[in-house]
C-alpha cells in the first residue's frame, strides 16, 4: 500500500492531480477540500494516500489530512459507496460537517451533497453513526460538535469550507466552545489579511 507521497506538483485539474516523486508522475484523485490547500504547480507537496486496486485499474486517492483519509476509508466500508461517491462526499462536505450531519441524523443535509440520494443518505446515517460516535469519543467528545457548529458559522460568513477548516485547526483546543472557536478563527483571518 502507498501511504503517502512527497514530491513536486506538476499538474492539477480537479479532481485529478499529478505528483512527481522519485522521477515517477503519480496520477492522484483528490477531494475539493484537498485541492483548496494545494500549492501552486511546481511546488513541493506531501499527500496522504489510499490505493484502490480493481481488476482494470489501480487508483490512487490523495488527502491533505489524516481525518479526510480516514473518513474516505470509513465511507468505502458502507454498502454501495465506492471511491467516486466517497470522493464526492468529501468534496461536498467537510469532515466536521459530515460528522455533525450523521450524529444529528440529518438525512436532508446529506442529500444536498451531489450524488447522495435519499436511500444513500439513510444508509450513511445507519452505517456511519457508530463509527463516528466512537471517533468523537476517542477525540475527547464535544469539541467535534463545537467545531462543526463553528465551521458552519464560518461558511455562512462566506469562507470556503477548506479555508474555514484551516482557520479552525489553528485555534483548536480541548473543551473550546463554539463562540471561542469562531472568535479565534476570525482573529486569525484578520491577522492574515
Amino acid at each position: 500500500m502507498i501511504g503517502s507521497l512527497r514530491g513536486v506538483l506538476i499538474a492539477k485539474a480537479p479532481p485529478q492531480l499529478v505528483l512527481e516523486a522519485g522521477g515517477v508522475g503519480y496520477e492522484i484523485e483528490a477531494p475539493m477540500s484537498t485541492f483548496y490547500m494545494l500549492p501552486p504547480v511546481g511546488h513541493e507537496l506531501r499527500l496522504l494516500t489510499h490505493l484502490v486496486v480493481r481488476e482494470d485499474a489501480h487508483m490512487l486517492y490523495g488527502f491533505a489530512t489524516d481525518t479526510e483519509r480516514q473518513l474516505f476509508r470509513d465511507l468505502l466500508r458502507v454498502t454501495g459507496i465506492g471511491p467516486k461517491l466517497a470522493l464526492a462526499i468529501l468534496s461536498g462536505s467537510s469532515v466536521e460537517a459530515f460528522t455533525q450531519c450523521v450524529l444529528a441524523q440529518d438525512a436532508a443535509a446529506l442529500t444536498r451533497i451531489p450524488g447522495v440520494g435519499r436511500k444513500t443518505a439513510e444508509r450513511l446515517l445507519v452505517e456511519m453513526r457508530d463509527r463516528l460516535q466512537a471517533a468523537v469519543q476517542a477525540s475527547g467528545g464535544p469539541a467535534v460538535g463545537a467545531e462543526a457548529e463553528a465551521l458552519s458559522a464560518l461558511v455562512a460568513l462566506g469562507y470556503k469550507p477548506a479555508e474555514a477548516s484551516r482557520l479552525l485547526q489553528a485555534v483548536r483546543a480541548p473543551g473550546a466552545s463554539t463562540e471561542d472557536l469562531i472568535r479565534g478563527a476570525l482573529q486569525g483571518a484578520a491577522r492574515e489579511s
